[in-house]
């Protein structure tokens, strides 16, 4: 009998991470294999097949695969933008030069700052006559015969990339329209990417910069999409669905996210975070700090209430994407982050990742730079070897890289280790200041959940650097973002703009436009294969005082719309982040901007099942001891090793203690404890408490 095994696959720098569920029994099995940068896909099937042979499963019984991909996300942390056309206004081509005349934090004064190259150089942007108003009613007439000039230049410059934004297209997007059918007629070949499908609101720089980042990594992701779409189909003769996580916390098909590759440039941080919101929420934490490390980066977000909080002000790389994204913030500090010396002889660590080939030193595969990931293994912090002894790893040559850094520094290999991991575990810590103190929420009112191979490696140390009282490490860690994918619905988001004060609103306009944008959502979700009873629709609105430059963003509740219903929470939204508000003062208005409907089609999630405590808990003996370095002061210490697997609901463990498991290693330090609890989850917290 074909069984119905839904499969979420997350790719990272180093590792791919598998995860299968079987609707039918409900059993979830979990695996690792190596990436291969070189060609993700490979990685990809390599997992489908592992994860088939442990569930004793065929290409048959596989009733759908969601991925999670960094495809894009790596494209722009990198910078690999290939050359780009951009076709504006006749008069605006230097929209992208000007940008925001504003410099970035952390330089203070502009002498001090040099604006980075632009993602289309001066010479290769063109205007087009045509002018609309910013009702969207047509000022000056499209110039066609000035379109297909362009078009043609384009073509004989042999750029096929090509992004498009007029003035207020986001209210009519007739011009736009008729310059990508201009496009197709002179120059076929062209990729064109327009503002008015990919971004529908005001601010022109944020509108084209996005258009042109969704344009540039079109080429890239859809070969990716398609290869993988193609090569699925050696497992079986049916078309087997295929879904690719989105940056907002939903998964679109496939077939329709070629078509907005943008949407994915958070695509595996995001599915983390609300694989890690499920697992929290279920445990009884209602505030969730997350903390994904991986190879090469670490990703952290907030989740109140079990839904992560989204921003529309999000950047990748050098790169603003003014898209809904889960709010992400990655640091370079994974376990491929490579230690080096600044010209002044100072030790700083990352965000450079020796990655997946050739990884770090211990890998054996020709790395010669010490990484954070040779510093756990000289420290005894790690074990000699990675999943379960698939990978062994050479302790001797990570001794000697570790050796040769410290005689530059003139530090003892302990002083040099530890210091590494200290360094790390601030850019981590600041990483996570970042989501929480900048954004008026007190770090310490928070849980940390930490996943990813190596993201529970250095949580005591943030625990005493940020005030943290308990870290959650779930079960399977490495393996979250991949679960992530499984829990995931179906979502796609749309905006209008339209900037009124509240004391003018027109309701029935409003409520008008939610639902053209609710029909949008619902022709896109029926295309997906949901039935229209299946349909959800959630409604927001970006709010600000008037006079103000940028909004909040609020929920609008379903049916009738209450005007001042949705005021009061903009209210308190902005008080909650700002620390002050005018409710009670009537001259200073609301102003309405942006209007947002997510048409949600939901699918059914894995059940984290509860595993009652059986009294009394008798905890298990050690299963072995190591040498562990916690401190440089201290030295080695003769340090219990305990396998995850052995420890069941109930026990209690003391510091030092090491607990290891399949993906990822636990390092106890002296001071903190360590409970299971009835959902398998390890709750860490600090002796004295």
């Amino acid at each position: 009998m074909t069984r119905r095994i839904r499969i979420g696959i997350d790719t990272g720098g180093t590792f791919t991470d598998v995860v299968a569920f079987d609707e039918d029994s409900g059993e979830l099995v979990t695996t690792k294999t190596p990436s291969t940068p070189s060609n993700p896909a490979d990685g990809f099937l390599a997992g489908i097949d592992k994860v088939l042979g442990l569930l004793g499963a065929t290409g048959a019984d596989i009733d759908a695969v969601s991925h999670g991909t960094t495809v894009a996300t790596n494209q722009l942390l990198e910078g690999k933008v290939d050359r780009l056309g951009f076709i504006t206004n006749t008069g605006y081509e230097a929209m992208l030069e000007i940008a925001r005349q504003s410099v970035p934090d952390g330089y203070g004064n502009s002498y001090f700052w040099v604006k980075p190259d632009r993602i289309v150089p001066r010479d290769l942007v063109k205007g087009v006559e045509g002018r609309l108003d910013v009702n969207g009613d047509e000022v000056r007439p499209f110039d066609e015969d000035g379109a297909r000039a362009v078009a043609r230049w384009y073509k004989a410059q042999g750029i096929t990339t090509l992004g498009v934004c007029f003035l207020h297209a986001y209210a009519n997007p007739v011009h736009e329209e008729r310059m990508r059918a201009i496009l197709t007629e002179e120059h076929p070949d062209a990729i064109v990417s327009l503002s008015s499908e990919v971004l529908r609101e005001y601010r022109e720089y944020e509108r084209a910069m996005t258009t042109l980042v969704d344009a540039a990594v079109k080429p890239r992701l859809s070969a990716y999409v398609n290869n993988i779409k193609a090569r699925l189909t050696s497992y079986d003769d049916r078309v087997i669905p295929f879904y690719v996580m989105k940056s907002n916390g939903g998964v679109l098909s496939a077939d329709e996210v070629v078509h907005q590759p943008i949407t994915t440039v958070l695509s595996g941080p995001a599915a983390g975070a609300l694989g890690a919101a499920l697992i929290g929420k279920v445990a009884g934490f209602d505030k969730i700090l997350t903390s994904d490390g991986g190879g090469t980066s670490t990703d952290v977000s907030v989740v109140i209430d079990g839904e992560p909080t989204l921003t529309t002000e999000g950047s990748v790389g050098a790169f603003p994407s003014k898209i809904p994204m889960i709010d992400v913030v990655t640091v370079g500090a994974g376990g491929g982050s490579i230690a080096w010396l600044s010209p002044e002889g100072t030790l700083k660590v990352g965000p450079q990742s020796a990655g997946a080939d050739p990884g770090p030193i211990c890998y054996g595969k020709g790395g010669a730079e010490v990484t954070i990931t040779d510093a756990h293994v000289y420290l005894g912090r790690i074990p000699p070897h990675l999943l379960g002894g698939e990978i062994p790893l050479d302790v001797d040559a990570a001794k000697a890289g570790i050796e040769t850094l410290a005689g530059k520094l003139g530090l003892s290999p302990e002083a040099c280790a530890t210091g590494i991991l200290e360094i790390s575990a601030w850019n981590q810590a600041n990483a996570l200041r970042q989501v929480t103190v900048k954004r008026g929420l007190d770090v310490r009112d928070f849980t940390l959940t930490t996943f990813g191979g190596s993201g529970s490696l250095l949580l005591c140390r943030l625990m005493d650097v940020l005030g943290i009282p308990t870290v959650l490490v779930p079960p399977n860690p490495g393996n979250v973002s991949a679960f992530g994918l499984l829990t995931v619905d179906v979502k796609n988001d749309y905006v209008r703009t339209h900037v009124t004060l509240a004391d003018r609103l027109d309701a029935t306009a409003v409520v008008g436009i939610y639902d053209e944008l609710a029909a949008q959502a619902a022709e896109a979700l029926t295309k997906e294969g949901f039935d229209p009873s299946e349909h959800q629709f959630v409604r927001t609105a970006d709010l600000r005082y008037f006079g103000q430059a940028f909004e909040v963003r609020v929920p609008v509740g379903a049916g009738d719309l209450d005007p001042a219903a949705v005021a009061n929470a903009f209210h308190a939204e902005h008080k909650a982040l700002y620390g002050y508000d005018f409710s009670g003062d009537s001259s200073q208005q609301v102003e309405w901007v942006n209007l947002r409907v997510s048409g949600i089609g939901p699918i059914q999630r894995p059940e984290i099942k509860r595993v009652p405590v059986v009294e009394p808990v008798e905890t298990p003996a050690p299963d072995g001891r190591r040498q562990v370095c916690f401190d440089a002061t201290d030295g080695y210490v003769d340090t219990p090793l305990h396998q995850r697997s052995q420890l069941p609901p109930g026990t209690s463990l003391s510091g030092p203690v090491i607990v290891e498991e399949f993906g990822s290693t636990v390092p106890i330090h002296p001071g903190f404890d360590v409970r299971v609890d009835e959902y398998l989850n390890l709750i860490v917290t600090r002796s004295e408490a």
